[in-house]
């Protein structure tokens, strides 16, 4: 499965962006995707993740309440709203398929990662 993030950029604090990841190849429909994130000289770390058809997320304590995942099967498509954004928010955003059908916080869980997309947000 090939990955294809977008949607990163520059962002003032409290501000929103929303990230999109296209997968390609091998569809991932029956897999768990999820969003992870490496901000600089910090490891790479799970931010959200979605069921394979949606219907369970998981979001990190950091982005809870202001995050949110989706996905459109159709498109074998998913996204990061992300709200209210803060400083400590800016990172490589990575999109990732897992190996079930679920998602996981562990790195390892997943087989097929994206390039990244940059989020910066100033304060």
């Amino acid at each position: 499965v090939q990955l294809q993030a977008c949607g990163g950029g520059l962002v003032q604090a409290g501000g929103s962006l929303r990230l999109s990841c296209a997968a390609s190849g091998r569809t991932a429909s029956n897999n768990g995707m999820a969003w992870f994130r490496q901000a600089p000289g910090k490891e790479r770390e799970f931010v959200a993740g979605i069921s394979w058809n949606g219907g369970l997320t998981s979001y990190s304590n950091s982005v809870k309440g202001r995050f949110t995942i989706s996905r459109d099967c159709v498109k074998n498509t998913i996204y990061l709203q992300m709200n209210s954004l803060k400083p400590d928010d800016t990172a490589v955003y990575y999109c990732a398929v897992a190996r079930s059908a679920v998602s996981s916080s562990v790195n390892n869980a997943y087989t097929s990662w994206g390039l990244g997309t940059m989020v910066t947000v100033s304060s």
